[in-house]
């Protein structure tokens, strides 16, 4: 979830009576962006070790997935993704390489396992990998279920937050992480892979 921004509503809300619901000031001070790196563990409905930061690169993502297995290191592991640059980078092909003499590492741009974003994301799926990413397809990211996530996230805190620093947002998002983990549960997925008819 990336340029996630804190935003301070440079007037206070209006209430006029009662029951009323309040009306939020659409004029706001920007404080910069954060970006939230999640894991959405499907079988419990938690949210896995949170990295924020203001980047999102692919040095970062490959950060938050090393920390991520780095909770139990000897599992296997299988990361759904969209098809964003940073999930089939080169420093993610490099971490957990197994030699594939048939291909070899390569170079990027040019050669083997690194030569293009296609040829990494291959290597990156491989079944035969204990850690591997499977890829949605295509204008297709709305089948992963964090979406689902940070849909909820942007309503119940996001949507109407006001703060006045990076340090403030990041602070609440970390506790809606934990307080919404304490009574998680894995969603209903209803899709029942039907095609659309247009």
């Amino acid at each position: 979830m990336t340029g996630v921004q804190a935003l301070e509503h440079k007037y206070p809300d209006k209430l006029h009576y009662p029951g009323q619901c309040a009306k939020m000031e659409f004029e706001y001070i920007r404080h910069g962006t954060a970006s939230l790196i999640g894991f959405f563990d499907v079988a419990t409905g938690r949210m896995e070790m949170p990295y924020l930061n203001s980047t999102r690169t692919e040095e970062d993502f490959v950060e938050a997935v090393k920390a991520l297995v780095g909770t139990d290191p000897q599992a296997p592991w299988t990361f759904i993704c969209d098809g964003l640059n940073t999930h089939k980078s080169e420093a993610l092909s490099a971490l957990w390489q197994k030699p594939v003499p048939w291909r070899g590492t390569g170079q990027k741009g040019k050669t083997g396992i690194l030569k293009s974003m296609e040829s990494r994301a291959d290597f990156l799926h491989d079944p035969s990998h204990r850690i591997r990413f499977v890829y949605t397809p295509k204008h297709s990211s709305w089948m992963n279920q964090i979406e689902i996530w940070f849909g909820i996230i942007n309503r119940k805190l996001l949507k109407r937050k006001s703060c006045l620093s990076i340090e403030e947002l990041e602070a609440s998002i970390l506790r809606f992480i934990e307080q919404y983990n304490l009574t998680a549960h894995p969603f209903k997925w209803t899709y029942a892979g039907i095609p659309l008819v247009i």
